[in-house]
């Protein structure tokens, strides 16, 4: 039978020519918000890996949004110029669509990189006052956040709208909102994070109602049929923390505004999560999503060979299968799985030399020369 992880899928309006997704992976290599020439290279390689779709790292929408001083931002004209330049040569590289992730890091924002430690940085170390839905800090030891106000909530929903608008003009051709890993659409959602008495604090139908806010208003200015989705935590691993129920829940209200796909992570809200890691263990979540809101979803977490990727999507417990690790170790893994799958994906024709004998028809479109 033909490969279904090498079978196309719908998302929006866009056709991607199959279900291998470039992960959302943050590379801490900006500066003031700007992508580097590190951005060029790093996103350059992705963009030859036969994938499916390339969603950029997560990329704030202000300032104040950054995890560290170095993450990706588009929230000036600086951000838009200095992406503009990296994607003219990320699509000169490769054909892969390019897609991106809005975030806002909440209260795990002001962070050093990890490489540094990833502490919660003081002013002295050129952190900033995070802000979060409540007052409440992260980890032990560390500064509570301020928790937002009315006009802090509209300047971040306004945040997400603009950055939106100038992924759109960038040419980017989808969009996911974080809403995941404790950052702070997620801490909205967490009753462990939220302990508002507001509108938007205590039962889960008014602990989503931000989240969904931000979403209405990215989709309202989206032109029709441009692919928007979500990552979500689908569990906290915290006693009384967010569960399942509750993220199936927010997946149907999702699905009801227009949402095209799920991407179903976990965790991150707290130090005292505890995941039982291994491979694959974050599908079961995706599967049961999917079948809670009808969404296409992407499933995540230690997807590392072709044939558990492949019989991820045969059996139906996810429609695409979102790669990270695994692309960093390997950025031509979708070749090796095409080979190993008896399918076939887009390669730059400089390369079409590469392949070995055994696997002559992975390049869709290859003619080798004799010469």
């Amino acid at each position: 039978m033909p490969s279904q992880l090498f079978s196309s899928i719908e998302v929006g309006a866009l056709r991607l020519p199959n279900r291998i997704i470039v992960s959302p992976m943050c590379q801490y290599s900006a500066e003031q918000g700007c992508a580097s020439d590190w951005h060029t290279v790093h996103l350059g390689q992705l963009a030859q890996s036969g994938a499916g779709l390339l969603l950029l790292e997560a990329t704030a929408v202000e300032d104040l949004g950054r995890i560290t001083p170095g993450c990706l931002g588009l929230y000036s004209e600086a951000n838009e110029r200095a992406l503009g330049r990296v994607l003219d040569a990320v699509r000169q590289a490769g054909s892969v669509p390019l897609g991106i992730q809005l975030a806002h890091a909440g209260r795990k924002a002001s962070s050093a990189r990890p490489w540094d430690g990833g502490a919660l940085l003081g002013a002295a170390q050129g952190g900033w006052r995070t802000q979060a839905p409540s007052a409440l800090p992260h980890g032990d030891g560390e500064a509570a956040p301020a928790a937002l106000d009315s006009a802090g909530l509209a300047r971040i929903r306004e945040a997400f709208v603009h950055a939106a608008q100038r992924a759109l003009r960038l040419g980017l051709q989808a969009i996911e909102l974080h809403v995941a890993h404790g950052y702070l659409l997620h801490e909205f959602l967490s009753p462990l994070s939220n302990q508002r008495s507001d509108a938007y604090g205590g039962t889960p139908a008014a602990r989503m109602r931000y989240p969904l806010e931000v979403f209405d208003a990215v989709r309202q200015v989206l032109p029709a049929g441009f692919p928007l989705g979500v990552r979500v935590s689908a569990v906290d691993w915290v006693d009384g923390g967010l569960d399942l129920e509750q993220t199936a829940r927010f997946a149907q209200e999702l699905a009801r505004r227009g949402c095209d796909w799920i991407d179903v992570s976990s965790g991150g809200i707290s130090p005292r999560q505890r995941i039982p890691v291994g491979p694959g263990y974050q599908v079961h979540l995706a599967e049961a999503v999917r079948a809670a809101c009808g969404l296409p979803t992407m499933a995540v977490g230690m997807i590392t060979e072709p044939q558990q990727a492949e019989d991820i999507v045969a059996s139906g417990k996810a429609d695409m299968v979102a790669l990270a690790r695994a692309l960093l170790w390997n950025p031509r893994w979708p070749w090796h799985a095409a080979a190993a799958l008896g399918a076939s994906v887009e390669a730059p024709r400089q390369y079409w030399r590469s392949a070995p004998a055994a696997a002559r028809d992975v390049f869709a479109g290859a003619r080798v020369a004799q010469r």
